[in-house]
C-alpha cells in the first residue's frame, strides 16, 4: 500500500499529522520530500524541483542557446494569455471530449 503521509520532524522523530493504518512496530520505508522551497527559488522551481525528487518528473535538458524569461516578462505574458478572446482551451478538451 503506497500513502502520502504529511509529518513533521521534532526532536529526531517524524511525527504523522494523521493516524496510520499499521501495526505496531511494522516496518515502512520512507521517502522524505521537503514541502519548504530551497531559500533564493520561486514556486515553479520548488515544485519542479519536488517532482524530481519524488522520481515522478525528469527535468529537461538545459539548453544554453535559449535565455530564461524573466518572471516579471512572464507574468505580463501570464496576464495577456488570460485576457486573450475567445474560448478557453480547457473548454475546447472537454467539449471535444464529449459526454463520459
Amino acid at each position: 500500500m503506497a500513502e502520502i503521509v504529511t509529518a513533521v520532524y521534532e526532536n529526531g522523530i517524524l511525527r504523522p499529522l494523521q493516524p496510520l493504518d499499521l501495526r505496531e512496530r511494522q516496518t515502512v520505508r520512507l521517502q522524505i520530500v521537503q514541502d519548504e522551497p530551497v531559500e533564493g527559488e520561486n514556486e515553479g522551481e520548488a515544485a519542479i524541483r519536488m517532482l524530481v525528487e519524488a522520481g515522478l518528473l525528469t527535468p529537461p535538458p538545459r539548453r544554453p542557446d535559449v535565455d530564461p524569461i524573466a518572471e516579471q516578462d512572464r507574468r505580463e505574458l501570464a496576464d495577456r494569455l488570460g485576457r486573450a478572446p475567445g474560448t478557453p482551451l480547457s473548454e475546447i478538451i472537454i467539449k471535444d471530449r464529449g459526454e463520459w
